[in-house]
Parts: C-alpha cells; structure tokens; sequence
C-alpha cells in the first residue's frame, strides 16, 4: 500500500500545484520529464524480465495473452469507456460548461487516466506481491504532472481523484498480498519478466512514442504467465 500512498499524495500535490499556478509549466520541460521517464520505464522492464527462469514461459504467456486481449479487445473496450464517459459528462448547458459538470469531468477524465492502465496494474500487483513500490513511484512522478496540467485546466475535480487511486490501486495490491500465499517463486518470476516486457511495450508506446502499440491487450499475459508455471509443474511431477 506504499506506493498507493505515494501516489494519492502526488496527485493532490500535482493537482494542488496545477490550480495555484495554472498553465505555467513549460510543455518542453513536461515532454523532457516524460520522456526521462520513459527511460526509466523501459530500464526497469529490462530488469524484470531478466528475472525470468524460463524465457519460452514469458513468449508463450505474451503470444497466449494477446491473443486473449485482442479476442476481448480490452484496448478498445478501456478506450469505449474513457470516450462514453466523457461525452456523458462534458455536455454544455446553454453557452458553456457549468462548474458541476466540469467538476464531474475533470475528477472523471483524471480517474481514467490514473487508473486505468498496465502501469497501474503492474505496479499495485508488484506492491502487493513483493513491497516493492518502484513503479507506482514512477507513476507517481507521471500523475504528479499529469495531475498539474489537468487541475489548471479542468478544475479541483482532478483533486478527488486521488480518492480513485486508492481505492483502485489499494484493492489490487491488497488482492495481490492475498495471492502471495499461493504464488511458487517461479511464478511470480515468470509474471514479473511478462510484466517487464508489457512495460517496455508501454515505455516505447506511450511514454516515448516510438511506435503506437495496443499494450493493454497484453494483460491478460500476467495471468496466463504463472498459470503455465503451474501446468509445467504437474507434468514435472
């Protein structure tokens, strides 16, 4: 829960910041910090799957999870979702946008983007397996600013976001902790190294824009990965 911690205060500072100073910030000092990140990012993912005990696991899981994502199509279902809500809550009423329904859509359109992710993801579930909390600190630094530019824009509805992140984030690392009781070492090295490598995905998609992939719909590798362990493990017996 440390890193859920860490990143609810960013946020309320991030967006504390954004509606005392506005549009101040540089872009090109935002787009450096993002793409620092990024690096960042894509180091840790190295890291992780170098963890792994069996590389064809984290193939199989990746190719296996894709499939999966792309079937279910959770990309575009996460992305349905963002854009339903959107339009829901940002009508004009008469000229302009009331201060409800902007308060509504920033502390909506904040949530999304915190939430909703495999950054998120993969760092509540690394908090709640190990206590480590490295990527939900990097996704602090990440919301921080986020959270700056949205609050200077859409209101102190980004504020109560936080609240989201915790609840979001708090969960799945608190489901994670109760999991560790029934997760082999193997297992969760060989989540780790597919969670590594969605990571390098998200760093060169989303961070630094190298090229657009549809990382979501590699989640369900993180399942698939220990669950071939298991398998593998039965038929070792």
């Amino acid at each position: 829960m440390t890193g859920t911690l860490l990143n609810v205060a960013t946020v309320l500072i991030g967006g504390t910041l954004g509606l005392i100073f506005g549009a101040r910030v540089p872009e090109r000092l935002k787009a450096t910090v993002v793409a620092g990140m990024g690096l960042f990012v894509m180091a840790i993912g190295i890291q992780m799957f170098l963890k792994t005990e069996n590389s064809l696991i984290v193939l199989g899981s990746l190719l296996i999870g894709s499939l999966l994502g792309e079937w279910w199509r959770i990309e575009d279902g996460l992305q349905a979702l963002g854009q339903i809500l959107e339009k829901q809550f940002s009508k004009n009423n008469g000229d302009g946008e009331d201060t409800s329904s902007k308060f509504v859509r920033g502390f909506l359109t904040a949530s999304l983007l915190f939430c909703v992710g495999p950054l998120a993801i993969l760092g509540s579930i690394q908090d709640g397996l190990t206590g480590n909390y490295n990527l939900l600190a990097v996704k602090s630094a990440l919301d921080g600013f986020a959270s700056l530019a949205f609050a200077s824009t859409l209101g102190p509805g980004v504020l109560f976001s936080a609240v989201m992140v915790l609840v979001y984030q708090g969960g799945i690392s608190l489901l994670a902790a109760q999991l560790n009781a029934i997760a082999t070492p193997s297992m969760m090295n060989e989540m780790t190294a597919a969670g590594g490598v969605i990571l390098i995905g998200l760093s060169i998609s989303s961070l630094l824009e190298i090229k657009k992939i549809r990382i979501g719909n590699f989640l369900p590798a993180l399942v698939i990965a220990p669950l071939m362990v298991w398998i593998l493990s039965l038929f070792g017996k």
